[in-house]
């Protein structure tokens, strides 16, 4: 279960691309094809590692309150998928 206020990080199996309009996101172990929507979610998902928690990598990436349900939405479906991952 996706909890945002543990680590979390983008898996090792997934390679991320950047593109105009967010990027794509590659699953090598489940060869699934994923789209980021926006920049500010790349950096979301880019930021994970680097912050004790999602919601401090939501901060960091100046995701306002009014956007956190949505974002976290977002990557609830981004850790069911295996995209991003809770660190150990």
């Amino acid at each position: 279960m996706f909890d945002p206020a543990r680590p979390h990080r983008c898996s090792p199996q997934v390679a991320v691309r950047p593109e105009p309009f967010g990027a794509l996101v590659y699953h090598f172990g489940t060869r699934k094809l994923s789209f980021l929507k926006t920049p500010q979610l790349v950096d979301v998902v880019s930021g994970l590692e680097q912050h004790p928690d999602v919601n401090a990598a939501l901060a960091a990436a100046g995701v306002e309150d009014g956007q956190r349900p949505a974002y976290l939405r977002a990557l609830a479906g981004l850790a069911a998928n295996g995209t991003i991952e809770e660190r150990p």
